[in-house]
């Protein structure tokens, strides 16, 4: 299993940590960022992430539905200035914490080649959440979000409209808090 080769792996409460040192390193040494807008989002999408843990609950049925599936563990590849990931791995962890799932999260530029065999459209779009069985048979994969955020995002980039990346992200972000985690709640059931 590729994930075997990855330089080291998180918990949720472990990545949550992870982002916190990292939103404390770069206020404290903004120069180790090649690109400021990751320290931004970075510490953004850290906020993002704690106000999810505090207001999400997961459906039970769904929850339900993923005890009776077959024992599995869910990895997810990552990183904590993702914005799709701040919205989408809380909910993931709540689940799997709920539905008693394993949950192992790596960071994608440290493991260049597990991403490499889970590219998007070819591209290295992140969260994406890969289940797999007690004998390391993949089972699914899932991400980098749901159907409609995904629909969302290809008509920005056929049809910006005028829209710059920005203006875009908060529409993204927006539908995110709309959604409040059904639609990644629904797929993620559909998939089991």
């Amino acid at each position: 299993m590729i994930f075997s080769t990855a330089q080291r792996y998180f918990s949720y409460p472990e990545f949550l940590a992870y982002a916190a040192e990292e939103v404390a390193l770069n206020e404290s040494n903004p120069e180790r960022i090649a690109d400021p807008k990751y320290a931004h989002y970075t510490k953004l999408n850290f906020q993002r992430m704690k106000r999810w843990d505090k207001t999400f609950v997961p459906d039970a049925e769904v929850v339900a539905q993923m005890r009776a599936a077959r024992e599995q563990e869910w990895w997810v590849i990552t990183e904590a200035w993702c914005g799709d990931s701040a919205q989408n791995l809380p909910v993931i962890a709540a689940l799997a914490e709920a539905a008693g799932i394993a949950l192992r999260i790596v960071l994608r530029d440290e493991n260049p080649g597990i991403i490499a065999q889970y590219l998007t459209n070819g591209t290295k779009s992140i969260p994406i959440l890969v289940s797999f069985d007690a004998d390391r048979q993949q089972l699914f994969r899932w991400g980098p979000r749901p159907t409609a955020a995904q629909r969302l995002m290809e008509d920005w980039k056929t049809n910006p409209a005028g829209r710059d990346f920005e203006a875009f992200e908060l529409e993204m972000h927006r539908w995110y808090t709309e959604n409040r985690g059904k639609d990644t709640q629904a797929e993620l059931a559909d998939l089991l």
